[in-house]
């Protein structure tokens, strides 16, 4: 496997090990892992950490060449949010662990120049599979559905 895919199914087990939602995300430039994160919304009572934002959180302030260089990896589709700040920064790829239980914005994404790569990573899938058969309420409250 991948070692920076298997690095944000690490963060993805580390959130839902804290009592959140396993989605994690690490930020790659030049081969080395410049950000890691997981979706912190339930452990912070956040608004906005899902695992993509935790991870740009935690990269820090970079030169915009840094961002344009690098590769984000996620292990669920990004969202509307997550996708936005990955135009916002020019991140020029995506690397999707699944897109299966959930279908983010991969087509406008792709429609602004960034490549999206989707593995469909069985222990990406069953990360999810499981924990929306045992929290509903909170997946649904995570993509802001009633």
């Amino acid at each position: 496997m991948d070692p920076f895919m298997q690095a944000a199914i690490e963060e993805a087990r580390l959130g839902r090990a804290e009592g959140g939602i396993p989605i994690g995300s690490v930020i790659v430039h030049q081969g080395r892992i410049i950000g890691r994160g997981h979706n912190r919304r339930v452990q912070q009572g956040s608004a906005i950490l899902h695992g993509e934002m935790d991870a740009l959180e935690n990269a820090g302030r970079q030169p915009a060449r840094v961002y344009r260089e690098s590769v984000i990896y996620t292990t669920l589709s990004p969202c509307p949010m997550c996708s936005g700040a990955i135009a916002l920064y020019g991140i020029p790829k995506v690397v999707v662990g699944e897109n299966q239980t959930f279908m983010g914005e991969e087509g406008w994404l792709r429609s602004r120049g960034v490549a999206v790569e989707v593995l469909q990573d069985p222990t990406c899938v069953h990360l999810m599979r499981d924990f929306i058969a045992a929290e509903p309420q909170l997946w649904n409250e995570d993509i802001g559905e009633p």
